[in-house]
């Protein structure tokens, strides 16, 4: 056990009043950016009929905001440097409220695509740059305070943007969904270039390279997840072709990330291995709940037949639970330290997935709100301390890039997560109904005494119940995979936990920060 002592100042001090207000439009821009990650989704089928797109040609409003982001986030690092972390943070909230106002103002897809693309890049830098900003301005004491604040602020969006977007676009018009942004990125733009202070960063060269290693890598991998349920995945030469060169662009990257004078990302801060640890949990921790959270309401509308309002109300516990989780987390972490925190949150995440699998076409809503709140619960614990560990072990210099590879591989892992999931879903739905189905033929006692009875009329109309009722309890079958699979992968990563040592965030000021 290792004891270490630092003065309890901040890296970048600021007085009192200036901090809150710069907190506050830090905080306000992160909303927005995850906010609208969510909210259009909502609106979708209404600026299809507006724009004149397909259902097809209509996904790309969501792609070209995610690919664009894919761009952004590998440059944050390498512009802080040569701009200034404050100034860039303020020009790029500016630039999202410009281009949303540009969304509300698309009167063609292309418009619109445009617009999305300059949204989803200038976004890019936001939500990793708060992160080190608010643990940059805080002493050692108040910095978990500072990260429960940031991680409740990063998971408001997705718990109010499907509703906000909907009432917006159902009081109003689907343009307001863009168009709120604009009074709030405006003030916030222009008082984070006004009051921001100094941030160090270190000016580095570009690293053109690695750059476009990243953005091939990643871009292939997000067409490849984007277009794999359309194109029926490795049947698809396309799909094979992505995947193939985002695989071989990541290894390049390692390959030059290793070798590089100066890399795009630091090497150094993979040789901490409390920053390797909790990079590679929340590759898992996060994405698992995002990809629950994203097949549930399919599974409430078609097999339970719940209302679409309803489905969505009943995932609003689940997002209580982890805010709670969040600032519970932000309290226990001072008393058990790091690993036995997420070790808890990783168990409580099982359970609550194994409580999904006990989900049947019988019962009621009980059981999807309590495995909600269990696995909110358990994701905002250990959610706690990977948001501190990843900012917390990073020299100040190079905290923002432990934001971006933080933030990074959040974003990956959900893509990756809700892709496979949805297309382990789709498989298991066929096999099971071919399964099922092969036990079922015209030779059966049900369809023999109907032909008999009411000829082929009476036949065909009791085959079509039947295959109905199978394809919902292949559908049901398949969800409760799914279930065991997230719960199988949850306990495959909890042993990582242990990895971790029995830090301690400090609690008063004069207090020591406990390192295992």
């Amino acid at each position: 056990m290792a004891t270490v002592h630092s003065a309890d100042v901040a890296a970048v001090p600021v007085a009192p009043v200036p901090k809150a207000i710069a907190t506050a439009l830090i905080m306000a821009a992160t909303i927005l950016v995850v906010l609208d990650q969510t909210i259009a989704t909502v609106a979708l089928p209404h600026m299809q009929a507006a724009l004149g797109a397909t259902p097809e040609t209509i996904n790309w409003v969501l792609t070209s905001y995610i690919l664009a982001t894919s761009v952004g986030i590998p440059l944050t690092g390498w512009l802080s440097g040569r701009v200034g972390r404050g100034r860039l943070f303020g020009i790029c909230i500016l630039g999202f409220t410009i281009s949303s106002a540009l969304c509300g103002l698309a009167v063609s897809l292309p418009m619109m695509v445009a617009a999305r693309l300059a949204q989803g890049f200038f976004g890019a830098f936001l939500v990793p740059m708060s992160q080190s900003f608010l643990y940059d301005m805080n002493a050692p004491s108040q910095q978990m305070r500072a990260m429960t604040l940031w991680g409740v602020g990063v998971m408001v969006g997705p718990l109010v943007g499907p509703v906000l977007g909907g009432y917006l676009t159902e009081t109003f018009d689907w343009r307001w969904v863009f168009f709120i942004n604009v009074p709030i990125g405006l003030v916030a733009g222009l008082g984070i270039l006004a009051t921001m202070p100094a941030f160090p960063a270190v000016r580095r060269a570009f690293d053109h390279v690695g750059f476009i290693l990243i953005v091939v890598a990643l871009c292939a991998l997000q067409l490849a997840l984007d277009r794999g349920s359309q194109l029926d995945w490795f049947d698809s030469t396309e799909i094979v072709i992505e995947c193939g060169v985002s695989i071989a662009a990541f290894w390049m990257l390692i390959f030059h990330l290793w070798h590089a004078r100066e890399p795009i990302f630091s090497i150094s801060l993979f040789r901490d291995r409390a920053f390797s640890i909790a990079l590679l949990l929340s590759l898992v921790v996060t994405p698992v709940m995002i990809a629950a959270t994203a097949l549930l309401p399919a599974l409430l509308q078609t097999l339970l037949g719940y209302p679409v309002t309803l489905a969505g109300l009943l995932s609003l516990p689940r997002g209580i639970a982890m805010l709670i989780g969040i600032i519970i987390g932000g309290r226990l972490f001072r008393i058990i330290g790091a690993r036995a925190q997420v070790a808890m949150g990783l168990a409580f995440t099982a359970f609550a997935t194994w409580l999904q699998t006990r989900i049947n076409l019988e019962m009621d809503s009980h059981l999807i709100i309590w495995a909600g709140m269990a696995q909110g619960l358990g994701t905002g614990v250990a959610l706690t301390v990977l948001n501190f560990l990843t900012v917390a072990h990073a020299p100040t210099a190079f905290r923002t890039d432990a934001a971006v590879l933080y933030n990074l591989a959040r974003n990956t892992g959900a893509s990756i997560m809700i892709a496979a999931f949805t297309a382990i879903l789709a498989r298991n739905i066929q096999v099971n109904h071919a399964e099922i189905g092969a036990a079922i033929g015209a030779t059966n006692v049900p369809l023999g005494l109907s032909q008999m009875a009411g000829g082929p009329y009476l036949t065909n109309r009791l085959a079509a119940l039947i295959d109905a009722e199978v394809t919902r309890q292949s559908m049901m079958i398949a969800y409760i995979n799914d279930f065991w699979l997230m719960m199988w992968l949850t306990i495959l990563v909890m042993p990582l936990a242990l990895l971790l040592g029995r830090e301690r965030p400090r609690q008063k000021p004069d207090e020591m920060m406990i390192v295992e």
